[in-house]
């Protein structure tokens, strides 16, 4: 089922992302960290569908997505962030496995933060945060996603690394390998959350299970 909903505005976030809040369709719920499959209300795009994460809190008055826009391609995402508030999406039915099972280490690579947004943000007003620990990659400090609010929710708990160094980078060049864990990570019993680029994904439940997660106990997008 398709469900009508009009932009109410889209702001950016970084130079390439871009924060859209939905009017909500009536009694539209979803639980954090799941997402939806998204297409744009014009005859050339309503059949193309992409799965975009909800950013906002199911108790928020609106529908919000944190969505990359890819340029060098006219496709959705670049459409998406050309959008004004009036024009409208397409949403279906909430879907997606990525759920807090409790306190323990969030890994996201880039975009792969944006399941863990709407997680964290519950947490925070909740005021169950605890010592919950984020490891976030990217390119540069500039792609860095909500970077102040992720710090001043999580503080130190809020590890940035980046993987390309020009010098005003503030940021620590590092690859969230099995030596980054090894020395970041206090107890790999505790739950793991992954979200990122498939291979990254694999590679990194590999990492934490032989390192003595229990595979039931790291969270991915299946």
């Amino acid at each position: 089922m398709d469900y009508l909903a009009p932009v109410l505005s889209i702001t950016p976030v970084t130079h390439n992302v871009h924060c859209i809040r939905l009017q909500k369709p009536e009694n539209y719920a979803f639980i954090p960290g799941q997402a939806t499959d998204v297409s744009i209300n014009k005859p050339d795009w309503k059949d193309e569908k992409r799965p975009f994460t909800f950013t906002s809190l199911a108790t928020d008055p609106y529908l919000e997505f944190t969505i990359k826009s890819y340029t060098d391609h006219d496709g959705v995402t670049n459409q998406i962030g050309q959008l004004t508030a009036g024009d409208e999406l397409l949403l279906g039915d909430p879907w997606g496995t990525i759920e807090y099972q409790g306190e323990g280490y969030f890994i996201a690579g880039g975009a792969g933060i944006t399941p863990f947004i709407a997680i964290l943000r519950q947490l925070h007003t909740e005021n169950r945060l605890g010592n919950n620990k984020l490891f976030f990659s990217n390119k540069t400090s500039a792609d860095i996603i909500y970077a102040d609010e992720l710090k001043a929710t999580l503080g130190d708990n809020a590890v940035f690394v980046i993987t390309q160094n020009p010098p005003e980078e503030p940021h620590q060049k590092a690859y969230i390998d099995e030596n980054f864990l090894k020395n970041h990570v206090d107890d790999f019993k505790r739950p793991f959350y992954i979200c990122g680029p498939d291979p990254m994904i694999q590679v990194l439940t590999d990492i934490v299970t032989r390192n003595g997660a229990d595979p039931q106990s790291v969270v991915f997008e299946k």
